[in-house]
């Protein structure tokens, strides 16, 4: 086991129970058919109780004096749900095969988003193994898991976890998610975890009856922020900081994307965020572990590199500008906060040439300034895409942009962030044009699903594709079935091939380019629907983008006459890029024009 002060340890003794409650003289432990027995009180708020019979399967809650019975706040495994009873796991006993994995470089990774409960029929850690071959031959060197904290109900998008030790019981055993990892690496594949430090879920979260683990002193969209700062915060930021230590340790994963940062609210002397990036690279050693950021705020401070070109704290972050800027091409959608990002190709070539399109300026959306500079970056702080939970399910029906877009808009979008020097995340299905949808989704008890409705009701009503009439019940079953991915039409669609095309070029081409390519390396050059980008990358190689995102001829901005072609998409001819065309090329560097 980890060398954690949660959950229950291994000793000669037997196995050691320990609960932080300091809100409480005195706690009972209370083993599957046996009777509960008090727990030493000791130091700081912590009772201890050693049992010499208790062993993995043993299943067991703790007792607060007034009665109520509750799992572990470490639970490693939560066999009958969040308000069940806590199962004693030994992780030791799982043999890896990959035990000699380090990790792969930042510069190689093709990120792939999924969701375990609707990536396959199935939806369990051991069926998702079962796809991992299509994924190495489609060129995704990451997986990128939806949160798996054990979530109250049968399905949920995961951001609803109470139990950040324990995978959600519904994809199957802490081991079967271990094998997945296992195999994952067996092909070369890097496992990327969702984490949720921000929040915990409304139903299942015991934490607040015995340990001070919200704060009033500040205020997060779900309620009262987590106590990162206030009397008592040592301890409950070591909860947190062990759990990404275990899961890195434990399930030897290669790093993580932690949800909503700028919801991480902590006035400490050095932040929550400092700390987790600082403990988990100490406790990976010499494997390589990469940290991304979900950052509203467009904090480029975060994605700061040393005088070696190495992260500072954080590798990347989710580019949610260039996101919108790629979406608003391809659907012609400008509401919402889509709004802020018309502007012809300029905001495109901003956010690709310089990482964020909101730099400190003015965003009507939000109603004040957003973001820090970021053009000093090298390309590889910032994660791109075209879809994923976020893009897709805030939305009324959870569409995708295949759903309601032409598909050479599509391939033309879909060529510029697969080939740009930024690393680019797929979503599930995506690869073959997928067009189920992917809606939020949640089981709770019918007071509190009436709620979510309501509460998504209200939300959407602000952002992109809101219509009241359409909009699905997010605690319904058939919402959950319906985000399934139907791998039957995964070969049906010549999508796949396109794909594998782009980023067997990217390996080839691009990836050797990435590393040490320096920072602020790029200029763009946009008119109307035209857009010629210039990176100078590693061995004073220069990438070339041509780009027409618009239905009608325009011209060319950039000479023809000098580097390698490497791909084409449309086409040209005396001066004009035809509609959705795409040139990408390669030369030897003179610098930026």
């Amino acid at each position: 086991m980890t060398k954690t002060m949660f959950g229950p340890a291994f000793t000669e003794d037997g196995t050691l129970f320990r609960l932080w409650a300091p809100l409480h003289e005195s706690v009972s432990l209370k083993i599957e058919s046996s009777d509960p027995r008090p727990m030493q009180a000791a130091a700081n708020g912590w009772h201890r109780c050693t049992v010499a019979d208790a062993r993995p399967g043993s299943h067991y809650r703790f007792i607060l004096p007034d009665g109520l019975q509750i799992p572990d706040p470490a639970s490693r495994f939560q066999p009958q749900d969040v308000h069940g009873p806590s199962e004693v796991v030994d992780l030791s006993r799982y043999r890896w095969k990959k035990s000699d994995w380090t990790g792969r470089p930042w510069e190689e990774m093709v990120i792939y988003e999924l969701h375990i409960g609707c990536f396959t029929p199935q939806g369990t850690f051991r069926a998702a193994i079962e796809r991992l071959d299509h994924l190495r031959e489609l060129g995704v060197t990451a997986l990128q898991i939806m949160p798996l904290s054990d979530f109250p109900g049968r399905y949920n998008w995961g951001y609803d976890g109470v139990l950040p030790y324990a995978p959600d019981s519904s994809y199957g055993r802490p081991e079967d998610f271990m094998a997945l990892v296992d195999a994952a690496h067996e092909r070369g594949i890097s496992v990327f975890l969702d984490a949720v430090y921000n929040h915990f879920g409304p139903d299942g979260n015991y934490i607040p009856s015995y340990a001070p683990l919200f704060t009033d002193h500040h205020k997060t969209p779900w309620g009262h922020g987590i106590n990162y700062d206030g009397d008592g915060s040592e301890m409950i930021r070591e909860f947190i900081i062990e759990n990404a230590i275990y899961w890195i340790s434990e399930f030897r994963l290669d790093g993580f994307r932690f949800d909503a940062v700028h919801a991480i609210k902590d006035d400490s002397t050095e932040h929550l965020l400092h700390a987790l990036a600082r403990r988990i690279r100490a406790a990976a050693g010499g494997r390589q572990v990469h940290l991304i950021v979900e950052n509203e705020e467009n904090d480029s401070d975060l994605l700061l590199r040393d005088e070696n070109g190495e992260s500072r704290l954080f590798t990347a972050q989710w580019n949610d500008d260039l996101h919108h800027v790629l979406h608003i091409a391809a659907t012609g959608e400008t509401f919402g906060y889509y709004a802020d990002y018309v502007g012809d190709a300029d905001k495109l070539g901003r956010a690709l040439a310089e990482g964020f399109v909101f730099q400190g300026e003015h965003m009507p959306y939000r109603g004040g300034s957003r973001g820090r500079p970021s053009g000093h970056l090298p390309p590889a702080a910032f994660v791109s895409f075209i879809q994923n939970h976020d893009q897709i399910g805030n939305r009324a029906l959870g569409d995708r942009i295949m759903a309601s877009s032409p598909t050479d808009a599509v391939k033309a979008v879909t060529s510029i962030y697969l080939l740009a020097p930024q690393i680019p995340m797929l979503f599930m299905g995506e690869e073959w044009g997928a067009r189920e949808p992917f809606p939020f989704f949640c089981d709770f008890d019918e007071e509190l699903n009436e709620k979510v409705r309501m509460g998504r009701r209200k939300e959407l009503s602000r952002l992109p594709g809101f219509d009241a009439d359409e909009l699905l019940d997010p605690t319904a079953p058939s919402t959950f079935a319906a985000a399934k991915l139907d791998w039957s039409k995964c070969l049906l669609s010549g999508m796949l091939e396109f794909y594998r095309t782009l980023l067997g070029l990217r390996h080839r081409r691009i990836v050797p380019l990435l590393k040490g390519a320096g920072d602020g390396n790029a200029a763009y050059r946009p008119a109307g629907s035209t857009l010629a980008v210039d990176w100078v990358l590693a061995g004073d190689r220069r990438l070339h983008l041509d780009a027409n995102l618009g239905n009608e001829a325009a011209p060319l901005l950039s000479r023809r006459d000098e580097g390698e072609t490497i791909f084409r998409l449309g086409g040209s001819d005396g001066g004009q890029l035809a509609p959705w065309t795409v040139i990408w090329s390669i030369s030897k560097g003179e610098g930026l024009a």
